[in-house]
């Protein structure tokens, strides 16, 4: 809008990653699918983008069917939030954020004075009645608000220049906001509400690169005090990234010491009725079932697996920890590199575990049933905090293991398990729990109480705006009578079927968007024969910049300092094999090639042989490809296949852009050798 440039407009708006497409990042439940977190920031850029559209004569808002579901999107935080106002810290998310906080006020107040929303009313009006935060310092903001560190009341007048120009006059909703429990299907979120007390259980996927190995972590904040947090994420550059994205830092179960291996959890039962209400979680052999009442939360945690496994399920209590049964701590080995003074607890009697928690003048009391062990050990808390609280492991064992834990505050008497009947007294009666059939039923004082709610099985989770996929790449690799001479130049390759790289929408880009063909181009010509792929790839470019063998290191970076020069990666898989093979090649001096494998796939340099050569528009390389898969390789196979091709420029620490084959896809930051199979090309193998 800005430059008057339709075609740029077009493109933002309506590209493969553009703001239209943007919107599929948003599950159909509203919440974006890496979290409140990241949901928050993309939010903020979508706000901004329907804005900037409009000026371009592309008024999304108007459309009544998109603006009900931008409406979702913008109230997904509300659904999910803590009793304070803060998000739950899940997956990579900062720790104890407020909802309220200027930028999210910001994103809110200029949306809802675009749209008529009772409920984005109700929930600005509760935001601004939210306890004074202290400002939290974001990157993204400094450019509209000051950061003070101090806690500063919320207020409409404290806001950017942005919301000032957008913002209604008033909000004056005619009834104020109130959090319900609620299942977000998609995002795999149940939360479970009575009064100031917040249960949630996660299920669904894990939720992308941001995602933590956290299924069935269970979460309570109740009287103020968030007991059962989840730390989120602290710094990306610092060793202890590794412990807040472990099993053992959330209050979810691990088999056998590991951390879950990407599990995806189901929830299989949700209900509430009055005051009670229930949730039940599937994940590998694990379920985990928790009923909320008027006067406890009852979680049972079970595994049903063949064989002797160990099971543990870790708990991670706020405030003063108080093990009130009988018993001593005895000296334990330590089994994480995160974690010291482990200690197990020696029962002086038989019976469930006591414990009191206090956090200022709120108590809870915990009893906990296990048919194993309780350990102890010391490790990093909440990000940003000082020193190193205690947790406890639940352990066990043995063939299945089953953990049933009451949390109340009042303490319960008398905690009896007999098959799957659960009795709990405690000073106002006796409740007694029963697996049913189609759910759960609690006898009580005062009658029975049947939860139900069985969901089926839920599909893959969609993003609520579904976008025709760009057209896969295909192309053709020829049958091969002989061994090209693989020297660098083009000697027995069959150049009839190039794969071409030279359009703007084939470059990812660091900053500049792609300066044309006359820049950077690449041409490639693939061959095969059984149990070996022959590539040969031609770059046009005018300054080859290929990182020495000599070079020191990156500091603070994560990713292969090879991707930071120019050269190639390559991968392929063979039909019906998951297995990628991946490699990462890079020019050394006297036509050598420098080979290592790519991202997170098979692919070995033992695997690669082959030489390169300088020619007058820029280089080329030939290689060969053997690995064991490729001896399937057949007349009509179709393989998995891609070719991506690094740009480093003068000055730079860091790569430029790359072209790929399968196509762009928008930034080339944090992609490090990693490209998703899901993009893969085809290639025909020709006779």
């Amino acid at each position: 809008v800005w430059f008057e440039d339709e075609d740029l407009a077009k493109r933002a708006i309506e590209g493969e990653t553009g703001l239209i497409a943007h919107l599929r990042g948003y599950r159909r439940d509203g919440l974006w699918y890496e979290g409140e977190n990241y949901h928050l920031f993309a939010m903020r850029g979508l706000v901004a983008g329907l804005g900037w559209a409009r000026h371009a004569g592309v008024d999304l808002d108007a459309d009544e069917k998109l603006q009900a579901r931008i409406e979702d999107e913008l109230l997904a935080p509300s659904f999910s939030t803590l009793p304070d106002l803060t998000f739950p810290a899940r997956k990579d998310s900062r720790f104890g954020v407020s909802l309220a906080q200027p930028m999210y006020l910001d994103t809110w107040e200029v949306a809802f004075g675009r749209m008529e929303s009772e409920a984005g009313r109700q929930w600005l009006t509760a935001l601004y009645g939210a306890a004074p935060q202290p400002q939290q310092l974001f990157e993204s903001y400094l450019h509209d608000a000051p950061y003070a560190g101090t806690p500063i009341a919320p207020a409409r007048d404290g806001l950017s220049w942005w919301a000032l120009l957008e913002m209604t006059p008033e909000h004056d909703p005619a009834e104020p906001w109130k959090g319900s429990s609620v299942l977000l299907e998609d995002q795999g979120l149940a939360v479970l509400r009575d009064g100031n007390r917040y249960v949630s259980l996660e299920c669904g996927p894990t939720g992308g690169g941001h995602g933590h190995p956290d299924r069935l972590h269970f979460t309570l904040h109740q009287d103020g005090v968030h007991w059962l947090p989840d730390f989120g994420t602290g710094s990306y550059l610092t060793p202890d990234l590794a412990w807040y994205r472990s099993t053992l830092a959330h209050n979810a179960p691990l088999l056998d010491g590991e951390s879950q291996p990407g599990w995806e959890a189901t929830c299989e039962m949700f209900d509430v009725q009055g005051e009670w209400g229930w949730v039940r979680g599937h994940a590998d052999a694990f379920s985990r079932t928790v009923i909320t009442g008027p006067r406890y939360v009852l979680d049972i945690m079970e595994l049903d697996a063949p064989g002797k496994h160990r099971t543990e399920l870790p708990w991670h209590f706020s405030g003063d920890v108080k093990v009130t049964a009988p018993g001593n701590w005895e000296p334990a080995p330590a089994t994480s590199p995160f974690v010291s003074g482990v200690e197990r607890f020696a029962p002086g009697v038989r019976g469930p575990i006591t414990m009191d928690l206090s956090l200022g003048d709120a108590r809870l009391a915990v009893r906990m049933a296990l048919d194993g062990e309780l350990m102890r050990a010391r490790a990093a808390g909440a990000p940003g905090t000082p020193g190193t609280p205690s947790f406890f492991v639940a352990c066990r064992d043995g063939v299945g293991a089953r953990f049933v834990t009451v949390i109340s505050r009042e303490p319960v008497t008398t905690l009896t398990l007999s098959g799957d009947v659960v009795e709990i007294v405690q000073p106002g009666g006796t409740d007694t729990h029963r697996r049913h059939l189609d759910g759960w039923n609690v006898d009580t004082p005062t009658g029975r109480v049947a939860l139900r709610g069985g969901r089926e099985r839920p599909e893959r989770p969609r993003p609520f705006l579904d976008l025709d996929p760009p057209p896969r790449a295909e192309g053709a690799a020829l049958r091969l009578d002989a061994a090209p001479a693989l020297d660098g130049s083009l000697t027995g390759f069959d150049l009839s079927e190039p794969l071409r790289l030279d359009f703007e929408d084939q470059y990812r880009r660091s900053e500049e968007p792609y300066g044309g063909p006359d820049d950077l181009a690449a041409r490639a010509f693939v061959g095969w024969e059984e149990g070996t792929v022959y590539v040969a790839v031609e770059v046009d470019k005018r300054d080859l910049i290929f990182r020495p063998p000599s070079a020191p290191p990156q500091r603070l970076d994560n990713e292969p300092d090879d991707i930071n020069s120019d050269g190639i990666q390559l991968y392929v898989r063979m039909p019906e094999d998951p297995a990628v093979h991946g490699y990462l090649i890079v020019p050394e001096p006297g036509g050598r090639l420098r080979v290592q494998g790519a991202g997170e796939t098979r692919g070995l340099p033992t695997e690669v042989r082959g030489a390169w050569r300088a020619i007058g528009s820029g280089y080329r390389v030939t290689l060969a490809l053997t690995a064991a898969d490729f001896a399937r390789a057949h007349v009509g196979a179709r393989v998995g296949f891609d070719l991506l091709v690094n740009e480093m420029l003068p000055g730079r620490v860091r790569r430029a852009g790359q072209l790929v084959w399968s196509g762009g896809g928008g930034w080339v930051w944090l992609r490090g050798d990693r490209q998703d199979p899901s993009r893969f090309g085809t290639l025909e193998l020709v006779g």
